[in-house]
């Protein structure tokens, strides 16, 4: 069972560690691996603190800790371009992915989301991550229609938009 609360900067180093191995497992095969190579935790780590200290922060990092307050799954919530709540990131700890810890940050996010006002949420999905599009797919979310594509080292990876009413 996991608890989720604020992320401090006590949290980076294991918030960057669960986000590369997510990256590493979650996109092998989506993304091209040379990237996946490229990614450390140093550098993200490296660039996380800068944006958990920043003086211009405007999202809510959530931590889900385990029973002996270790970081387990980290999510990131934030106003979005279009006056609603976006869900930035939402990782949990690949050996620990189907324990309960990703929906538990997804209804913290929810509440926050609500509590801050926003009348519905979006996030941003790989089309081909068929895992993460059923669980956001369970959790109520659904396509809207909207898709962008970003480039990885010269590959252009589609993601689709996916929205939820709070």
């Amino acid at each position: 069972m996991s608890t989720v609360r604020v992320m401090t900067e006590a949290d980076v180093t294991a918030v960057s560690e669960i986000r590369v191995t997510g990256w590493k497992a979650a996109y092998a095969g989506i993304v091209p691996q040379s990237y996946l190579d490229r990614m450390t935790v140093e550098a993200d780590e490296h660039r996380r603190r800068r944006y958990v200290t920043g003086s211009d922060k405007v999202t809510t990092d959530l931590v889900a800790v385990d029973a002996r307050g270790g970081v387990v799954g980290w999510a990131c919530l934030g106003p979005s371009s279009t006056a609603v709540g976006e869900l930035h990131a939402l990782y949990v700890q690949p050996s620990l992915i189907g324990t309960g810890i990703g929906r538990s940050l997804l209804r913290a996010v929810h509440g926050i989301a609500a509590a801050q006002g926003f009348g519905s949420v979006l996030l941003w999905v790989l089309a081909d991550n068929a895992r993460a599009r059923r669980f956001y797919e369970r959790a109520g979310y659904a396509a809207d229609g909207a898709v962008q594509a970003d480039d990885y080292d010269g590959v252009s990876v589609t993601e689709v938009r996916y929205r939820l009413t709070l």
